[in-house]
């Protein structure tokens, strides 16, 4: 344990970090399951919506350094190619 005190107020600091940085993981990964199971039910409209809040949440967890830029990119690229292929 740290005996420093602006050490003590990095690790507080990078713990609520952590889970913000989760936080914003997990509802990109809900709205990716929502995305997912509105193309296997055919309601394309409901996917195009879900897919630009996507786009949103990616761009700005890439911003933030949540997730690596490419992979972000990565993400939407394989989602949009899964929407305008079972159209």
């Amino acid at each position: 344990m740290a005996n420093i005190k602006s050490a003590i107020k990095r690790i507080d600091t990078t713990k609520r970090q952590t889970l913000e940085n989760k936080a914003r993981k997990s509802e990109i990964k809900t709205y990716i399951k929502k995305f997912e199971s509105a193309v296997s039910a055919e309601k394309f409209e409901d996917a195009r919506e879900l897919l630009k809040l996507i786009d949103k949440k990616l761009k700005k967890a890439s911003s933030k350094n949540v997730i690596h830029k490419n992979a972000a990119s990565r993400q939407l690229s394989r989602l949009s190619k899964k929407l305008n292929s079972s159209k």
